[in-house]
């Protein structure tokens, strides 16, 4: 099987999609992430929905977990707030990631591989330089533990 065949249709984000809206739409249809794309329409990263908790959460309390006990409820009640004019570009991750794609003609095993290397829960494939859908690895996982 190859990643074309494996390929769902997956929501996409710009760099420039409001922070709120991106978070809205990853929590609604419960998203392992979403691909971004660049002002050219191209793939630029995957923001995964682990680096949204990571950017929510104070990096005190992700330097000291045992804070997080002493943290009043409110703080949930927050996190709209910590969202307002923002958008999906100040959630990414600050250092350079490779951007996790894969050609439409790639192996399962060449799918799992990228995904194993770059920790990543999600993948976008590509045929033509035009983006085709997206492997999540909970897809990949359900089609090589699938029955034959």
């Amino acid at each position: 099987m190859h990643a074309e065949q494996m390929a769902e249709e997956f929501p996409v984000v710009s760099l420039d999609t409001e922070a709120a809206e991106a978070v809205q739409l990853l929590a609604s249809r419960r998203l392992p992430g979403l691909i971004v794309m660049d002002e050219k329409g191209k793939p630029h990263s995957v923001l995964p929905a682990s680096q949204v908790v990571r950017f929510l959460v104070p990096s005190y309390v992700q330097d000291d977990p045992s804070l997080a006990r002493v943290i009043d409820e409110s703080f949930a009640d927050q996190v709209a707030d910590k969202l307002a004019n923002e958008t999906v570009r100040q959630l990414l991750p600050t250092e350079h990631v490779e951007l996790p794609v894969v050609n439409h003609d790639d192996t399962v095993l060449e799918v799992a591989a990228i995904m194993a290397r770059l920790r990543c829960p999600l993948v976008a494939v590509m045929k033509d330089k035009e983006i085709v859908g997206a492997i999540s690895a909970s897809r990949l996982l359900q089609l090589v533990t699938a029955p034959h």
